[in-house]
């Protein structure tokens, strides 16, 4: 019980949560965040660009790093697809709990009807939606290769980016270990961002509808 504490309580604190965890907490993070439908809550987008930082100052492997965290992204949405299509439609009768709650499942369909299959590299770079689309995409039964096709470019993209850009401002920022949790909030704050825009959008549609 004493570790599941300590990874709670190092969640959001990204540079002690790596150090404690090391790669196999980064694995369980990326992996969780899309192959279990409670990951919403976990910190994809900023524990990467930490990831990157560590590895610009040689503290983590680079390639290792990639190679693990492409995997976990990848097998991570499949378990999930895998999830949706076994459990189908009814997942969305599901009462709301602690870890679960059927408006992100709806908002993630939403979002699928609109995008079509691009939707799942689309979410990989949007909090909540990431969670999601694997599941709506196998509820839906997209074609597996279709979906496997789109989940290792989306999944390929969204780590590399993330931890590349940890790295290259590991590499030009003097003494950056000074300046982590002044990067992580930037990114906190753009990872966000496409979540808030769709959020004001809809907020929009609703209200002209009601008009």
């Amino acid at each position: 019980m004493t570790p599941l504490l300590d990874f709670f309580h190092k969640l959001y604190h990204f540079d002690d949560l790596i150090r404690w965890g090391g790669h196999f907490v980064l694995i369980a993070v990326v992996f969780a965040e899309t192959g279990v439908m409670a990951g919403f809550f976990l910190p994809g987008d900023s524990l990467l660009v930490t990831a990157g930082l560590f590895a610009a100052a040689g503290q983590l492997n680079l390639w290792v790093l990639l190679a693990e965290l492409c995997a976990a992204a990848i097998l991570g949405d499949s378990f999930s697809y895998a999830i949706g299509r076994r459990l189908g439609p009814k997942l969305f009768s599901r009462e709301d709990s602690l870890l679960f709650h059927k408006n992100h499942l709806h908002r993630t369909k939403h979002f699928y009807e609109k995008y079509g299959s691009k939707t799942i590299v689309i979410a990989r770079f949007v909090p909540i939606i990431r969670t999601f689309a694997p599941v709506v995409a196998g509820v839906g039964e997209m074609n597996y290769s279709t979906f496997l096709a789109f989940n290792v470019i989306g999944g390929i993209g969204w780590v590399c980016s993330m931890i590349f850009v940890g790295y290259f401002l590991g590499r030009v920022i003097p003494n950056v270990d000074r300046h982590v949790h002044k990067i992580i909030l930037a990114v906190i704050f753009l990872s966000i961002l496409p979540a808030m825009i769709e959020f004001w959008k809809e907020r929009r549609t609703q209200k002209a509808l009601e008009t």
